[in-house]
C-alpha cells in the first residue's frame, strides 16, 4: 500500500496552481500554467484546459510529464514547494473515474467555461518543506502494483 505523507497532503489541499511540462511530438519542451485539483487517495492531479489548446494533444496521449507547485505567497524563511513527476491518463480512464465531479468540486466556475478535464498520475513527488527543518525534503514514489501487494 502507498502511504501518503499527510504533510504533502496537506500543502496540495492549500494550493490550486500547478506548473506542468511537457514535450511535443518533436521533443521540444512546453509548459503550462493550470489550475489543479489533487485525488490524494489515488494520487491524481486533475486539471482543466480549453478546448484547442496548444497542449490538448500532448494531454490526450498517455504521456510522461513533470511539473511543480509553489504557494501563492512565497515567505524566503519558511520555502515550501514540490516537484513531480508522472503520466497522463488516458481520456477514457478520466472519464471512467469521474474526475470531473472532484475538479468542479473545487472550482465550480469551471463549469461555464469550455474545454475538458485531463488527468496525471504522480509517479514520484519531492516536497520541500523548510517549516519542518531548513532543507527538509519529503520524497515519495508509487509503489508498482507488483510491490505493492
Amino acid at each position: 500500500m502507498n502511504n501518503f505523507p499527510e504533510e504533502i497532503a496537506v500543502f496540495l489541499k492549500q494550493n490550486k496552481v500547478a506548473t506542468v511540462c511537457f514535450t511535443d511530438e518533436k521533443g521540444a519542451p512546453y509548459c503550462i500554467n493550470c489550475f489543479f485539483v489533487f485525488d490524494e487517495s489515488r494520487q491524481l492531479f486533475v486539471f482543466k484546459s480549453s478546448f484547442g489548446a496548444f497542449h490538448e494533444d500532448f494531454v490526450r496521449d498517455v504521456a510522461a510529464v513533470a511539473g511543480s507547485v509553489l504557494p501563492e505567497k512565497l515567505d524566503p524563511l519558511k520555502i515550501k514547494g514540490m516537484q513531480f513527476i508522472g503520466q497522463t491518463l488516458s481520456e477514457n480512464e478520466v472519464n471512467v473515474m469521474g474526475l470531473s465531479g472532484l475538479y468542479y468540486q473545487k472550482f465550480p466556475f469551471g463549469r461555464v467555461m469550455p474545454g475538458y478535464i485531463w488527468a496525471l498520475r504522480a509517479d514520484f513527488i519531492k516536497f520541500t518543506d523548510n517549516t519542518l527543518g531548513f532543507g527538509t525534503k519529503l520524497n515519495w514514489r508509487r509503489i508498482p502494483a507488483t510491490e505493492g501487494v
